[in-house]
């Protein structure tokens, strides 16, 4: 089938590449005629593991074409739209992009032409953009929302292998839009994974509902880590036993510091905005966006506490400014936050970022009156010399098992900084760094508690032995009576 993508953002580029994977003859359209010249030469302006090889594969083939025009929009029974729909000032989703690809497109299609949208947008988009072309042209055309449900570093293998497909349409009026899209989606879903119809606003609601969802179970283990914080619970072992829990499961539920991305951020702030349109105030999904904001925050204050509130003059050593691993994305990044905190407070950032580190240089200048403030560096050791900490902020895979020696050598004073729980307590404080992390119980004196452990352990082992010899309630009563718990501290 002949496709148009109308966009080569992230959604954009994905998608179409796939579609031609998949066997279609796809044209990627987009109005920047560099990225255009990039994506013909065999170059992809968004950084996604694979995405780069399946591209080139594609265009060689003649499935994936590129252009700067809407030629191809007329052979095409299905055009997406898949424009970017940032958020405004005042938390409203920005459809400007939408409906200017819209009026191009309805000045190219045919009769029967379906317009897809695949661009996150609030309820009762699909409604306003099918009277807005109908203003334009005289053609026959249906509208369908078909929601993307991608995650960057991962955005492939989801749209390959989708857990659903959503496609939303008018299916008293519109049956041959549903009959088409099935025919896209087909390869697919061989596995049978469904695809859902539904109602437009239903497809625009599943949307929206889906990522507020996801940003709010974030935003509750991250609320519980603070608690852990505050009592001497672990949130590790909270999680564990938790997540057990089929109903409740384990994705999504690693603290942290905030969520960031393209996604979660406008697309809560979209949600609530079309709620207070209906006078509801979303008090579950409003909450989740007041604790997101404020875990932005959560990382710096253990920083400034561990200093006495004074840090100006020192050098702080990050690990990781993406969003997230594996994308160089550094849209709504808790790094953004973190850093502009920290050159506020008169201290100098030097990172690592394997991706992203242009990226964010960019988007930090406005906020630098020095160039000196933020440095990148090409070696997530060089990055630490001489640094009074080492914030870790994005789990990317390398950062997994490193070298505690060498940062303890490295750094000025051996302070880290765990912002995703990603090392064992134990294994640092051998090391003799001091350590934070979000919501894990740190022990104010790791070695007594290492000491009464095998303690611990030892009495259980003699408990055990009383116990088959027939010999329990002395050992037992000794054991249990004398061993006290650790002493925990907030971090």
């Amino acid at each position: 089938m002949k496709v148009s993508m109308i966009g080569t953002g992230y959604v954009g580029l994905v998608s179409g590449t796939c579609f031609a994977e998949m066997g279609h003859e796809v044209t990627c359209i987009d109005v920047d005629e560099r990225k255009i010249k990039m994506l013909k030469e065999g170059k992809s302006p968004i950084y996604e593991p694979g995405l780069t090889e399946m591209i080139v594969r594609n265009a060689h083939g003649k499935r994936l074409l590129f252009a700067s025009n809407y030629a191809s929009v007329g052979d095409s029974p299905a055009t997406f739209l898949a424009v970017g729909t940032p958020a405004s000032e005042d938390g409203k989703a920005d459809l400007t992009a939408l409906f200017l690809a819209a009026k191009d497109v309805a000045m190219h299609i045919k009769d029967g032409a379906i317009i897809v949208i695949k661009s996150t947008v609030p309820v009762g988009t699909a409604k306003r953009l099918r009277e807005y072309v109908a203003s334009i042209t005289n053609k026959k055309f249906s509208i369908v929302n078909n929601p993307e449900f991608l995650k960057e570093g991962s955005a492939i293998n989801d749209f390959m292998r989708p857990d659903r497909v959503i496609i939303g349409y008018d299916r008293y009026n519109e049956m041959y839009a549903g009959e088409i899209m099935d025919d896209l989606y087909a390869p697919l879903v061989l596995q049978g994974n469904p695809i859902y119809h539904m109602s437009n606003l239903s497809a625009e609601m599943t949307k929206y509902a889906a990522n507020s969802f996801l940003a709010t179970k974030i935003s509750f283990i991250n609320d519980i880590a603070r608690l852990c914080d505050l009592t001497g619970a672990d949130i590790e072992e909270v999680r564990r036993g938790i997540t057990s829990d089929k109903r409740i499961g384990p994705h999504f539920l690693y603290p942290g510091p905030g969520y960031g991305g393209s996604c979660f951020p406008k697309d809560v702030q979209a949600l609530m905005s079309t709620a207070a349109e209906y006078d509801h105030p979303m008090k579950i999904v409003r909450a989740a966006h007041d604790v997101n904001n404020e875990q932005k925050f959560y990382l710096f204050k253990k920083l400034m506490k561990h200093f006495g509130g004074d840090i100006k003059g020192k050098v702080i050593a990050m690990w990781g400014v993406a969003f997230k691993p594996n994308t160089d994305d550094i849209r709504e990044s808790p790094a953004l936050t973190l850093v502009g905190e920290i050159v506020k407070a008169g201290g100098i950032v030097r990172f690592y970022d394997p991706i992203a580190a242009e990226n964010f240089i960019s988007e930090m200048r406005e906020e630098l009156s020095g160039e000196d403030q933020l440095t990148s560096y090409d070696n997530k050791y060089d990055c630490l010399n001489g640094a009074a900490a080492l914030m870790l902020v994005t789990e990317w895979p390398e950062f997994r098992a490193p070298d505690f020696m060498e940062i303890k050598q490295r750094l000025a004073t051996p302070v880290l900084i765990d912002g995703r729980n990603l090392y064992p307590t134990s294994r640092i404080h051998d090391h003799g760094i001091h350590y934070y992390a979000v919501g894990k119980y740190i022990s104010k004196d790791h070695q007594k508690l290492k000491s009464e452990r095998d303690v611990s352990r030892d009495k259980h082992d003699h408990y055990h032995s009383y116990h088959h010899d027939g010999g329990i309630g002395s050992a037992y009563e000794n054991w249990h009576t004398t061993t006290e718990l650790p002493t925990g501290s907030k971090n």
